[in-house]
């Protein structure tokens, strides 16, 4: 599963190393603190981050909610070499004595072969989506709403519906980065039917937060 081909973090941008750094330009603490707001992790829950890249939103839910049990998966071995060593730094210990975090290597619509189906109470992701092709975005919010326990809650942070001029101005930085094909369905707001379309129910737009790159909006859904 890890041999198959998935879009950097960074995409053509930079180097995954760059990523953090990147991220911090992007009002990465605003938007981050809103998922983990509409997550609101409650202990026992069990929680997959869903390309968890750099390990930034799984470390922080750790933080808000330490006794929550936290997994985050990636295909890319880069990025979660990165996630490991900055759990390492942060020194967080899970609550039961154990690992703050449990990093997986996977791909996002193959959440069922690495944790199990019905395995989550929620189900979080952030600008994932944007870079995959619409097979894969299908694919992957397919696979969300399988490793969700029903009632399951489903949080996601990405580009969505670039709504004026200057923000699809904006956009056109990460289309540079991530390919127009992939990127222009997000732009122009197909998330939220998609999400609807792989089975979720209560699907809105919670937030939306204009960055340096276009606006980024926050989705919450629940599997029924």
């Amino acid at each position: 599963m890890t041999e198959r081909a998935f879009t950097p973090a960074l995409g053509r941008f930079a180097p995954t190393r760059f990523y953090d750094p990147v991220a911090a330009l992007l009002r990465e603490r605003l938007w981050r603190g809103l998922l983990a707001m509409y997550v609101a992790p409650r202990p026992d829950d069990e929680i997959v981050d869903v390309g968890c890249g750099t390990g930034s939103l799984a470390l922080l839910l750790h933080r808000v909610e330490p006794r929550a049990r936290i997994t985050g998966v990636d295909p890319d071995p880069d990025v979660l070499a990165i996630a490991r060593r900055k759990a390492e730094a942060a020194a967080a210990p899970a609550a039961d004595g154990g690992t703050a975090v449990e990093w997986r290597t996977g791909m996002g619509d193959e959440l069922t072969e690495v944790l199990g189906a019905g395995s989550a109470d929620t189900a979080v992701s952030s600008l994932v989506l944007h870079q995959c092709p619409m097979s894969m975005k299908r694919a992957v919010l397919a696979s969300m709403h399988a490793v969700l326990r029903p009632g399951g809650k489903l949080v996601i942070a990405d580009y969505g519906l670039q709504r004026t001029r200057l923000t699809r101005l904006a956009f056109r930085v990460v289309q540079l980065a991530d390919g127009v094909e992939n990127t222009r369905p997000n732009a122009e707001g197909i998330l939220p039917r998609l999400i609807r379309e792989a089975g979720f129910s209560g699907v809105r737009e919670a937030e939306v937060v204009s960055t340096l790159t276009g606006s980024l909006s926050v989705y919450v859904a629940h599997r029924a």
